[in-house]
């Protein structure tokens, strides 16, 4: 079983690749700090499972969740057990969520069980998610905002990057793709989030906080 590490802190990296590796039936392929060195990192190693960290300086395990497609499934691995950070992860596409008090023998099971197709949740974590799901979550439903639903995760990514003052060059060397393809999905995200040019642009993603 493959396994991709993301977590700003190296240490904890460090120390949850030690508890993996004690496992016949994992190898860690792959690890990361910050939210584009993840998505980078995750489509080229193609893990079966991310562990996720849900805080990171640059935007977090949300946002790790939003610029990687199909492909492996995500377990959230963070130091809060706040409601409200659960829901989000949840929301974005995370198969389960775990504290950083799991021993290592847990935290294997769980990663054994979100790669078989199980969702993985302590009893309290639980509550929050189907709290969230039979409408009686103190943490309210995220507003409905249609430009931005209608992006693709890729689109998503060259917005991030756009907003963060790369260059079309610069982006397509970050995501391995041409210059041609960066402005095709740029000329894109301006039509469907209906801004006239790179500048609304920005101000547009970082009143959404897409940075």
């Amino acid at each position: 079983m493959r396994v991709f590490l993301v977590d700003d802190h190296a240490v904890f990296r460090s120390g949850v690749r030690a508890e993996l590796s004690r496992e016949v039936d994992m190898e860690v392929v792959g690890e990361a700090g910050g939210v584009a060195e993840a998505i980078a990192g995750i489509k080229v190693t193609t893990p079966d499972v991310v562990l996720l960290d849900v805080h990171m300086p640059d935007g977090g395990g949300v946002a790790v969740l939003q610029g990687i497609e199909e492909g492996p499934v995500c377990l959230a691995l963070s130091v809060s057990d706040a409601a409200e950070d659960v829901i989000a992860v949840i929301r974005a596409g995370a198969r389960g969520y775990v504290t950083k008090t799991i021993s290592g023998s847990e935290l294997a099971a769980g990663v054994r069980r979100v790669a078989g197709g199980d969702a993985v949740f302590s009893p309290r974590l639980a509550g929050f998610v189907l709290d969230s799901f039979t409408g009686k979550s103190p943490v309210p439903e995220p507003p409905l905002d249609p430009e931005l639903d209608s992006l693709t995760p890729r689109e998503l990514e060259v917005l991030r990057l756009l907003a963060r003052g790369y260059t079309y060059r610069e982006i397509a060397e970050n995501l391995f793709i041409s210059v041609k393809t960066v402005e095709t999905h740029a000329s894109n995200v301006l039509r469907k989030t209906q801004q006239s040019n790179r500048n609304a642009l920005t101000r547009w993603a970082h009143r959404r906080r897409i940075d």
